[in-house]
């Protein structure tokens, strides 16, 4: 079957392609068949805490920034961003970056089996605007600095090792990371609006101290073939990463990434866009673009932090839009699953799965007070396809 995606208004055929794990089943992009109803039909009125969501899903908050973790003494950080989860025996930890300059960093909190919190800690200091990431096979964070050739950090969930800096991954404005364990690489984004995305092969899997620093290559169109190129020099000075190699393609502000079974997704939100690389055949095409959706009616703007579904459902966070966070299923139905209400200065970040999949993590950044220090992370539970 075909993998086919509105391009210029016109539908256009494509290799097939794995979306998570299921196989695109070749239907055109298509809006829902009403407004707002997705796979788990539209959105109920807002809860208690602002969060509007389908029928059978329920919200709690987390934590607050400037306020001790319930349960805990550990003080929550301001401006919440990118997160991920990981097994804890039984139970599991959510982690979270911290996007302020200076002190930026990351940290944890960590739930027993019945979802209780039993812990929070942090796993980062001293860093600068630590906005996106990723998590690695070997269960360690990737918290990525989004300023001029800043770093990507390693550091512990469970908070045992401390953290590593890690130049050979470049020094850019880093956004998000993904890793890929079949070709035993990471994927990289760059936030510039003529950014690029790179990825790191290190000399040995598991071990990010050392490795290759390589650039996509592709024509000017939406989509084609692409091939990757050696960055002479990570540092990135004199010559910043991004245009040290000829004919290297630019994205328009790299957001987040997500690998799954051959594919790896990322979002640009200068042109709110979600990029598709194919990596079995080599090829690139667009997901979804907003621009392109019949009527203007898009359901996804904003685009940023990405996740997937053990179904194979993908999930993007808005910074601006209406503040949703979108699903886009493998049959390319792409419809709001929730939306933060009362906070329209704020951006949605750090979406993440429990390692079940019955619990979704995220961050609204900036809360109802549209300042770092007002970020709210929340869970949301419920019936996800699995």
């Amino acid at each position: 079957m075909e993998r086919r995606t509105f391009l210029r208004g016109a539908v256009i055929g494509s290799s097939a392609a794995a979306f998570g794990g299921t196989l695109m089943r070749g239907a055109a992009y298509a809006a829902p068949a009403q407004p707002g109803a997705g796979p788990y039909g539209g959105l109920g009125a807002a809860d208690a805490n602002g969060i509007m969501l389908p029928a059978g899903f329920t919200s709690r908050v987390i934590a607050r920034s400037g306020q001790s973790v319930p349960g805990t003494s550990y003080t929550w950080h301001s401006a919440p961003d990118g997160g991920a989860c990981y097994p804890d025996g039984s139970g599991w930890i959510y982690v979270s970056n911290s996007e302020i300059n200076p002190s930026g960093g990351a940290s944890a909190v960590r739930f027993n089996s019945s979802g209780t919190v039993t812990g929070a800690y942090r796993i980062l200091s001293n860093t600068r605007q630590n906005c996106a990431g990723g998590k690695t096979p070997w269960n360690t964070w990737l918290s990525c600095e989004e300023v001029d050739r800043g770093f990507v950090y390693e550091a512990d969930p469970y908070g045992v090792n401390a953290s590593v800096q890690r130049p050979a991954m470049g020094r850019f404005k880093h956004e998000a990371a993904a890793a890929d364990p079949v070709r035993k690489v990471i994927y990289l984004t760059e936030d510039e609006t003529s950014g690029c995305f790179y990825r790191f092969i290190p000399t040995t899997w598991g071990n990010l101290s050392s490795g290759t620093l390589q650039v996509l290559k592709a024509g000017t169109a939406s989509s084609g073939s692409f091939t990757w190129a050696n960055v002479p020099d990570p540092d990135g000075s004199p010559t910043v990463t991004r245009s040290q190699v000829s004919g290297s393609k630019k994205f328009n502000g790299g957001e987040g990434c997500h690998y799954a079974n051959d594919t790896v997704w990322f979002t640009t939100k200068g042109d709110n866009r979600v990029w598709q690389l194919n990596l079995a055949t080599s090829t690139y095409e667009l997901a979804y673009d907003d621009s392109l959706v019949p009527g203007g009616a898009a359901p996804l703007t904003g685009v940023d932090n990405v996740t997937g579904s053990s179904y194979g459902d993908l999930y993007v966070a808005e910074d601006g839009g209406n503040l949703e966070i979108c699903v886009i299923t493998p049959d390319d139905v792409v419809a709001p699953f929730l939306r933060v209400t009362g906070q329209s200065s704020s951006e949605i970040t750090g979406p993440a799965f429990s390692p079940a999949g019955n619990r979704l993590y995220f961050s609204s950044q900036r809360g109802t007070t549209g300042s770092s220090s007002g970020g709210i992370t929340y869970e949301v539970t419920g019936p996800f396809r699995t």
